[in-house]
């Protein structure tokens, strides 16, 4: 049986594509770009400095893991990982994590100008937390605005699980150990 999954306070389980013993990998609720992921430890801890050092080397090692498996899964050319680390950094869900969003050189949304992305980041990530307890209290199918694209109908839970069983297609059993060669 499967262990549950939280990220901060939230049951993630069924959001979840990549699972190691220290780490994990669930699509996003609110997409900025198609492909837009969190990678997150295990252990729900606010800051880096939190982790001991297996976690975070296995979280180092899932970001470069998810992040090749995204790009080649959405046909992106390049990536954009970031961790918001602590409050004053804009980071709203006290769980250490880092977005990884595929990038396209043509035809990405922010491909004139590449800088755009990191406002766009913040605000996704300004209201994150009460987003998820705002739906969690709903007691009802998990349907999120998104922040990103406002023509863009919102994803159901039923959608977010069906990319997070695609996704999990892509990865090899060596893809999910956590030892260090």
């Amino acid at each position: 049986m499967t262990s549950t999954l939280l990220f901060s306070t939230i049951e993630v389980t069924s959001q979840a594509f990549y699972r190691t013993a220290l780490s994990y990998s669930i699509v996003n609720l609110k997409p900025i770009v198609p492909g837009h992921v969190l990678v997150v430890p295990t252990r729900p801890v606010p800051r880096m400095a939190d982790l001991n050092d297996k976690e975070y080397v296995s979280l180092m090692r899932s970001v470069r893991r998810v992040g090749l498996v995204v790009q080649r899964a959405y046909g992106a050319d390049a990536l954009t990982i970031a961790c918001q680390d602590g409050k004053a950094a804009g980071q709203s869900v006290p769980h250490v994590h880092f977005h990884i969003l595929p990038r396209k050189a043509q035809g990405d949304r922010f491909s004139e100008n590449n800088d755009e992305i990191y406002p766009e980041l913040e605000i996704a990530e300004a209201n994150l937390m009460s987003d998820l307890h705002e739906e969690q209290q709903k007691n009802q199918p998990l349907r999120l605005k998104m922040d990103a694209d406002e023509n863009r109908k919102p994803r159901t839970m039923e959608e977010m699980v069906a990319e997070a069983d695609w996704l999990r297609g892509f990865f090899t059993e060596d893809d999910l150990k956590d030892t260090i060669d």
